[in-house]
């Protein structure tokens, strides 16, 4: 958990000194900002899908894993869980006496930052590897890298997205810790074929959410989470029925 502690700490002083600067940044600045981190997501998700074995996978995992995620709503759990911090934040600040007007829009940009940052922050093969990786063995160098590439992204989108994206500590808080947990209590379950896939599936959705930050559609990624866990179930259920799924390993 040393990992995860360290990543939160780096993010919470990363939005905070994004705040600090953000009012200070021209709009035009901010937008700019948003789109150089939409290309790097681009490019990280491209790198990321590349990793899987046999494309079919992250492919299978992305559809039935979105069915999924539009059956349960997973975008509107996130949506609402954000506004419901919003509304908490607001009403213990100055903000709470605003119009309403105003408030649907700092509601608005509140949960833009709030979603946008966490799922930047947990889909990615350091997440998923540096989480299991800490939880097997007690290495958390791969977080600690992951915690210093945040907080420097935290501090980018802070400044045009808000104080949502510090609250997105607590999804990395869930699903990190969540993950070393998983780590810990699976043992060496998690083979390398499997990580490789689910990193293979974050990927793409990377992919999707650059698509977000560069204003050119806007998928609910959120939805698309459930493909995270089938991807790796579907390389240990063809393992376990000697179907050759991924020959490379």
């Amino acid at each position: 958990m040393i990992g995860t502690i360290l990543n939160v700490i780096t993010v919470a002083i990363g939005s905070m000194l994004g705040l600090l600067i953000g009012d200070r940044l021209p709009k035009n600045t901010q937008t700019s900002v948003i789109t150089g981190l939409g290309l790097v997501t681009l490019v990280v998700g491209i790198d990321n899908a590349m990793l899987s074995g046999n494309i079919i996978i992250p492919l299978i995992s992305l559809i039935v894993g979105v069915m999924i995620g539009e059956a349960i709503n997973i975008q509107k759990g996130l949506d609402d869980l954000a506004g419901w911090l919003q509304t908490w934040v607001a009403k213990r600040s100055t903000s709470g006496k605003m119009g309403d007007g105003d408030f649907d829009s700092a509601r608005e940009r509140f949960i833009n930052g709030f979603v946008t940052a966490s799922l930047v922050f947990c889909i990615g093969p350091l997440t998923f590897v540096g989480s299991i990786q800490d939880g097997i063995s007690g290495n958390y160098q791969l977080l600690a890298i992951k915690a210093v590439l945040d907080g420097f992204a935290s501090l980018a989108f802070a400044a045009s997205l808000g104080v949502g994206v510090s609250f997105s500590i607590v999804t990395i808080i869930i699903i990190q810790g969540g993950l070393a947990l998983l780590g810990y209590l699976a043992g060496e379950v998690m083979t390398e074929a499997m990580i490789n896939e689910m990193s293979s599936a974050g990927g793409l959705m990377l992919i999707g959410l650059s698509l977000i930050l560069l204003d050119i559609k806007h998928p609910r990624m959120a939805n698309y989470l459930p493909a995270l866990l089938i991807a790796p179930l579907i390389v240990a259920v063809g393992r376990w029925l000697g179907i050759d799924v991924y020959p490379n390993f």
